[in-house]
């Protein structure tokens, strides 16, 4: 199998240095743009299995380059950046995003990032279409609406079951709290964000096996939730 190519859309050298010799330790292939212009060129040109943004571009903000690639690229998008505002977070992730990573980061968090990302896009490439998956001893059956931990079945009530769906839905990347919101009570609830807090209590408290340290049902930047440890078919 060849190895993955990721491209990295960063303006400073020195940092795509930095990301270049850390992945192509672990085995990846790289390429590089420094700008937006560049990026979208390379980007088609290159097929790249996950592309890496900073938002700080010199000739475009990062979001709007996101934007763009998602109208025809499907590849996970992880951002790199300085800025650790909550909306601009928020900005980013809603703008197609899979997830957020604040400079500086270290190098194991990184590839742990990436590899998730990969993960989830290996699972949307496959078209995720068994009904049945899984996380730690969790089952779950989407199509029959069945959930069991360690052979033992779990009742959730319908509006957790919607939650947990539309967190598997996600395959592992960042969802907001308004995305969530909207994927799990309707576009009337996007600003009752205690609603979230709530049923995400209720869910780690059936699921996890330590709900105040979750493994799987995990917040993500202050800005939102993600499953981790995600299997198909089990």
């Amino acid at each position: 199998m060849s190895p993955v190519r990721i491209l990295i859309i960063e303006d400073d050298n020195n940092i795509r240095r930095f990301l270049r010799l850390a992945l192509e330790d672990e085995g990846y292939q790289v390429a590089e743009a420094d700008c937006a212009r560049r990026g979208l060129i390379e980007a088609a040109s290159r097929q790249p299995g996950l592309v890496i943004v900073d938002l700080g571009l010199p000739d475009d903000d990062g979001k709007s380059l996101i934007r763009e690639l998602r109208g025809w690229l499907s590849v996970p998008v992880l951002v790199l950046s300085a800025r650790d505002r909550e909306e601009e977070k928020v900005a980013a992730l809603d703008a197609g995003a899979d997830d957020y990573l604040v400079k500086p980061f270290g190098v194991p968090e990184l590839l742990a990032r990436v590899r998730a990302q990969l993960r989830r896009g290996a699972i949307s490439l496959s078209g995720g279409s068994s009904s049945q998956v899984s996380f730690g001893e969790v089952r779950v059956d989407l199509a029959e609406h069945q959930v069991s931990k360690s052979g033992q079945p779990v009742h959730l009530t319908p509006t957790e079951f919607r939650l947990l769906a539309a967190l598997i839905k996600g395959h592992g990347r960042v969802l907001t709290h308004r995305q969530l919101l909207l994927d799990t009570w309707g576009p009337g609830y996007a600003d009752r964000g205690h609603y979230l807090r709530i049923y995400m209590g209720n869910l780690r408290q059936k699921l996890e096996d330590s709900p105040t340290q979750p493994q799987y049902l995990l917040t993500e930047l202050q800005v939102g939730y993600r499953l981790a440890g995600m299997r198909m078919g089990d």
